[in-house]
């Protein structure tokens, strides 16, 4: 990835992502996992702290080895075990039915070809297991969408790949899951990319 891609995109994106807006979607949406974990994208660890009692262990899939390395002595305060696989959610190492939630929390931005991925994370939940997810992405504003569309090539290779106007719930639907519960709505900060997608979802 080079220099920017090992050491500087790491620190920019822990330093991002611990913005204190952002605690309370953290608090639903990780505080409702259960069982096996698979965290998609799980960065720095900064979800860790959130995971409730149900959870019985936690899987934490990362391409960045920078955000491993950081997201490991988060690790070692956790109060259940935390496995790190270092890949991509574009391939995920783990088989068929073998999670029961998958949580996503501002990933599904980044990822190159998204609707693989998300096919990936239902090949991987047992059935009746549960996708929980908060994203941001295309806002339903025409004015807010032109920014979003103007500013996302330019802004992809800083933000490592990050995509400002996905339509995250079309994504979801179009690999198979039946969203059972979904808020929007803008966190605060700019609105190209402050427009939230908050939701649960399960194999259709």
């Amino acid at each position: 990835m080079g220099f920017y891609g090992d050491h500087i995109l790491p620190w920019l994106v822990d330093r991002a992502m611990a913005n204190d807006d952002l605690v309370d979607y953290r608090r639903r949406v990780v505080g409702a996992a259960y069982g096996r974990v698979l965290e998609i994208g799980i960065g720095s660890g900064l979800n860790l702290p959130f995971y409730g009692p149900d959870v019985t262990g936690v899987l934490g899939l990362e391409p960045s080895q920078g955000l491993i390395d950081r997201a490991r002595h988060r690790a070692s305060g956790s109060r259940r075990p935390v496995t790190f696989l270092h890949g991509s959610a574009e391939s995920i190492p783990l088989e068929n039915g073998s999670v029961d939630t998958v949580v996503t929390t501002w990933t599904l931005c980044s990822i190159p070809d998204v609707a693989t991925a998300l096919g990936e994370m239902r090949r991987v939940l047992r059935p009746g297991g549960e996708l929980l997810f908060v994203e941001h992405g295309r806002a339903p504003e025409v004015g807010v969408v032109l920014w979003q569309d103007w500013l996302t090539p330019a802004w992809r290779p800083l933000a490592g790949g990050c995509h400002l106007n996905r339509p995250i719930r079309d994504l979801v639907q179009a690999a198979g899951f039946r969203v059972a519960d979904l808020r929007t709505g803008y966190a605060p900060g700019p609105r190209p990319i402050t427009f939230m997608y908050e939701g649960r979802a399960r194999a259709a």
